[in-house]
């Protein structure tokens, strides 16, 4: 398979490894519900989340909890245009993004085409992502021309050939620029590839009333609507070419020259008896089999040609911007968003009413947007986590959430506030905390302990999930102090973490003495042991030494 080389590619191949694993810290939750609209919770946390910070260590705090769980990833990533005016500064000069190149590339970094910083720029995120991405979900990526054919070689490389769908071309534009060089650029793609393609299954798109509106029933057919198919096709059939006498004596000699019955003589007479040939008002028509709209399809299988009537374009999503956020600023901040329709798409193909969807490069926001929005139109509970680096993510990212879960958005381009809101919509606001490990690799005593335990709890298990679903086991369910190392049992293995900040700790006889769960086997962390190693193997305890032995995510 061909691969994309580029300068700095073997400093980037491996870096999401050695990204530092940093803990998520919730600063508040925000619910819609009357009673406590805009009140701050912080001692809740809500299934919905924005995460304010790189996204490149948002994602790596994300794998706890969340690896192999995300359903449906969107990502609008800088389309790398060479456009200084855009705030994503969308040809890679931004500070951060040249400081992060600087540390990981180091000096080679100085002779990188803008190219080659976009590709050390995603190759990373896309690790992480994939390692998010649920094996029966798909990930859509937004690019335009500058970067598409990169993009491709290296997703095909990350997610693998085998497990590209297609891509898509959205046309965003409904009029031509004059201001275009060479071509008004009108069109965007949309990459799409699966973690398993095997696993994976496109969801139909629902039917339209211009589809349904060819079905009628003039018969008054009890089997309800229908439509006429055509009974001649091109392609070659032995038994397709006798002649029939239709009900009002008209003799058909056979199908029109160069074509044949879809059906032998046999099969279309079956088909008459069963009342599923139309041979019109006066029975001398061209006998048409019967398509029932109850037996076809109940959705259409979706094409890789989105026009803007379908899905809506740029100017579209500029308006729904400043009309929900009611600022002007937002117009400068955001000059190509995508619209809620756009995503709307993409999420009803490829996620269910339960999926969590993940949007790493959040912008303003859309991608919430459109999660809520289907959420009402089906009574799905989709959750969605965004994450945005940029300074905007409360003001803006979080702001147009936090409006729509109060509003019910309704093309064109109206808010509407709802004075009886069915659900309680909510998210929690977080930013990125302390990392879990200090530059010479020991724990960084200022992270509090429980992350540390659901660290050690998920390194050992791989039982990613939301906190409440697989946080380890509370300390109060024991009888004394030394027990609370405990962090639960997992296939017939008990997991201890013996730690304090302040002091260290031995894996001893004292310490076993504590040890109150039956199981199978016992993995213990300690700062150090003193039991033998065969003690330990005929009591099947497995001694890690604290922090050497502790897996870095």
């Amino acid at each position: 398979m061909p691969t994309l080389n580029w300068i700095g590619k073997d400093k980037v191949v491996n870096h999401h490894l050695d990204v530092p694993y940093r803990t998520l810290d919730t600063q508040y939750t925000f619910q819609s519900c009357k009673q406590t609209a805009g009140d701050s919770a912080p001692n809740m946390e809500s299934d919905n989340l924005i995460i304010h910070g790189d996204n490149l260590e948002a994602l790596k705090a994300l794998l706890p909890h969340y690896e192999g769980r995300v359903k449906c990833i969107y990502i609008d990533p800088p389309y790398n245009t060479g456009n200084e005016g855009w705030v994503y500064n969308d040809n890679v000069n931004d500070p951060k993004i040249k400081r992060w190149l600087n540390n990981v590339v180091g000096k080679e970094g100085e002779d990188l085409s803008r190219h080659d910083k976009w590709l050390c720029m995603m190759y990373p995120r896309l690790k992480l992502l994939h390692k998010l991405l649920a094996e029966d979900g798909a990930i859509f990526i937004s690019i335009d021309d500058s970067e598409q054919a990169n993009l491709k070689l290296v997703m095909d490389e990350i997610f693998g050939a085998n497990n590209f769908v297609s891509t898509v071309i959205w046309r965003k534009n409904y009029a031509p620029k004059s201001s275009a060089k060479y071509l008004s650029e009108d069109h965007e793609y949309i990459i799409i590839y699966t973690r398993k393609l095997t696993d994976w299954a496109i969801n139909l798109m629902p039917r339209t009333e211009k589809q349904d509106k060819a079905y009628k029933n003039p018969d008054n057919d009890p089997r309800g609507l229908w439509r006429p198919n055509n009974l001649a096709a091109r392609n070659f059939y032995s038994k397709g070419t006798y002649s029939i006498e239709c009900p009002g004596g008209r003799i058909i000699a056979g199908p029109p020259p160069g074509s044949y019955w879809r059906v032998s003589e046999e099969k279309f007479w079956d088909m008459n008896r069963d009342n599923r040939i139309w041979w019109g008002k006066d029975g001398n028509g061209v006998p048409a089999p019967k398509i029932f709209l109850s037996e076809v399809k109940q959705g259409v299988v979706p094409q890789t040609f989105w026009s803007y009537e379908e899905v809506g374009h740029t100017q579209e999503a500029k308006k729904e911007v400043i009309s929900i956020l009611d600022s002007q600023a937002s117009d400068s901040v955001f000059s190509t968003p995508k619209p809620v329709r756009l995503i709307e798409r993409i999420l009803q193909l490829g996620s269910k009413p339960g999926d969590i969807i993940l949007d790493s490069f959040a912008g303003s926001g859309t991608t919430a947007h459109a999660v809520l929005n289907l959420n009402r139109q089906d009574g799905g509970k989709r959750k969605f986590i965004l994450v945005e680096m940029e300074d905007y993510a409360e003001t803006i990212t979080a702001e147009r959430v936090r409006r729509v879960m109060l509003s019910n958005f309704t093309p064109p381009h109206q808010l509407h506030i709802i004075d009886d809101q069915p659900e309680t919509e909510s998210f929690s606001y977080c930013t990125l905390g302390e990392s879990l490990f200090d530059e010479e690799g020991n724990i960084n005593p200022a992270v509090p302990i429980e992350k540390l335990r659901e660290y050690i709890w998920f390194t050992e298990t791989r039982l990613g999930g939301t906190p409440q679903l697989y946080k380890p086991q509370s300390p109060a369910t024991h009888e004394d102090a030394g027990t609370s190392y405990w962090l639960g049992t997992c296939d017939d293995t008990a997991y201890y973490f013996c730690y304090e900040p302040e002091a260290a700790t031995t894996l001893n006889l004292s310490l076993l003495t504590h040890i109150r769960e039956r199981a199978g086997q016992y993995i213990i962390y300690a700062d150090a042991s003193t039991l033998a190693d065969t003690f330990l193997q005929q009591h099947r305890i497995i001694f890690k030494k604290i922090p050497r032995d502790i897996s870095r995510l």
